[in-house]
């Protein structure tokens, strides 16, 4: 699949530098907003949920390709614990933005 190398612009602390990593597909969509009944405007005004790049991949190669870990770490050109952390993360974000009826945005 040819992919681009897609790096992360902040955390430029000590520590090791982050690995580029391989995004295969951009997202059509980047904003998915909730439809808020007026009953349940309460959850309105709260702060959006931001995903990375690198989560949403993982999720896509996982959830919805159906590939392995190690299958989606190779594609992505890091480790396989690399994309367990992400797509923990992203799961936790879809399932935050789900229950909370917040707002999800992918970060470009």
């Amino acid at each position: 699949m040819a992919g681009y190398q897609w790096r992360w612009r902040g955390g430029r602390g000590p520590g090791r530098p982050m690995k580029p990593r391989t995004i295969g597909k951009q997202p059509i969509i980047t904003r998915f907003v909730p439809v808020i009944p007026p009953e349940k405007v309460d959850s309105h005004g709260k702060e959006p949920i931001v995903m990375s790049q690198d989560e949403f991949e993982a999720l896509r190669l996982i959830d919805y390709l159906g590939l392995l870990q190690e299958e989606a770490s190779k594609q992505m050109g890091i480790s396989r614990g690399t994309v367990w952390r992400c797509l923990d993360s992203a799961r936790r974000k879809v399932a935050a933005m789900l229950a909370e009826g917040r707002e999800l945005t992918i970060a470009t």
